[in-house]
């Protein structure tokens, strides 16, 4: 986990949060309609990319590594003065997601390596059972 500069968070002033289907499709949109809701706030340039590219990776591996049949996961963004937290909560709680060295010619696993270069802060956090969020934190510094 990353907890490298630590960002004291403020009172959500925003807030999203739906459920979505564990598959490829329900990451998809996991992402869509992040990016549609991180657009109706003025946030700093690159914020918007950037937390779509976390929610595109927390999503896939919710979809693919956290999928219980018939139980959807849940995406949350909160947004803070000082910084954007992305939640992705799913409900396989005893399979928590672990970085992993990856060879040059690997055709998957580099999501949490993307998630590690591109969030501030990120973590895991276990329960309810047989809950599991992993979250990330990007700071929003303006100019």
């Amino acid at each position: 986990m990353n907890q490298k500069n630590p960002i004291q968070l403020s009172q959500p002033t925003h807030h999203f949060s739906v459920l979505v289907s564990p598959t490829p499709r329900g990451a998809r949109l996991a992402r869509l309609l992040a990016v549609e809701w991180l657009r109706t706030w003025e946030l700093p340039y690159g914020v918007v990319d950037t937390a779509a590219q976390v929610v595109a990776e927390l999503a896939a591996n919710a979809a693919t590594h956290g999928r219980v049949s018939g139980r959807n996961f849940r995406l949350a963004l909160l947004a803070h003065a000082d910084a954007l937290r992305i939640e992705v909560t799913d409900t396989r709680g005893a399979d928590l997601p672990r970085l992993r060295t990856r060879t040059v010619d690997a055709e998957s696993g580099r999501g949490l390596l993307l998630v590690e270069a591109l969030a501030d802060r990120w973590g895991v956090e276990l329960g309810p059972a047989p809950r599991k969020t992993v979250w990330a934190e990007l700071a929003l510094s303006r100019p």
